[in-house]
């Protein structure tokens, strides 16, 4: 069963000058991975491959997540440094936790059922944007954040359909491969739920060209 705990901060968040905070935005993008091959990634296994998708079966992990009301551009420029805070040491005992990757984020639905996903619809009400924990960070002994704003959630086992692309983190570059995956899904005859998560392995300083971008469909 999917569980989240939030923990309330003891103190009020101090407000910030916009450079900083644009600043802290900076340089948490730049601690995203260079090299996915280097990081920790969610244990899966591949199902079936096509031409241009596969399909994946992932292992439960745990991830700690925020939910920011922005657009997908910006979301990422917003969550990013309060996720970062979490796994560098703003929690419970000041533990710090190794980045991993990929980093998500996909649509917050209008409402989350306790035993569904958290991308089963989607809405205006914001983007959430998870960081996946290390393997051996569970619900059970995970630090407890001190930002009220970061949750941690027990993602339970998934198979997903995956299309891996490189190049920027445009619009244009996400809905081009969305809509390649999905037309892929459907020549197969396989369905999909939910709304489609976009996986980050790499950071700003990484080449475009270089870049690992993922978009994961729910096909459970």
């Amino acid at each position: 069963m999917t569980s989240m705990m939030r923990i309330s901060s003891r103190g009020a968040t101090a407000r910030h000058p916009a450079w900083l905070a644009r600043f802290v935005a900076l340089l948490s993008l730049a601690m995203l991975p260079l090299a996915s091959q280097a990081v920790e990634e969610p244990a899966y296994t591949t199902v079936r491959s096509f031409p241009s998708f596969e399909i994946r079966q992932y292992a439960g992990y745990t991830v700690a997540e925020v939910i920011v009301d922005e657009t997908a551009d910006d979301a990422g420029k917003r969550a990013f440094p309060i996720l970062a805070g979490y796994i560098f040491g703003k929690n419970k005992g000041e533990r710090k936790l190794a980045m991993t990757a990929p980093v998500t984020q996909t649509p917050v639905p209008v409402k989350m059922e306790m035993t569904a996903p958290v991308t089963q619809s989607a809405t205006q009400g914001g983007m959430l944007v998870q960081f996946v924990l290390p393997a051996d960070i569970t619900m059970d002994n995970a630090p407890e954040p001190l930002d009220p704003r970061v949750m941690l959630r027990a993602v339970p086992p998934k198979r997903v359909a995956v299309i891996r692309y490189s190049g920027f983190w445009s619009d244009a570059n996400y809905n081009k491969h969305l809509r390649e995956l999905q037309d892929g899904l459907r020549a197969a005859g396989i369905a999909w739920k939910g709304e489609p998560v976009l996986s980050r392995y790499d950071g700003p300083m990484t080449p475009w060209f270089m870049r690992r971008n993922e978009i994961w469909l729910n096909v459970d």
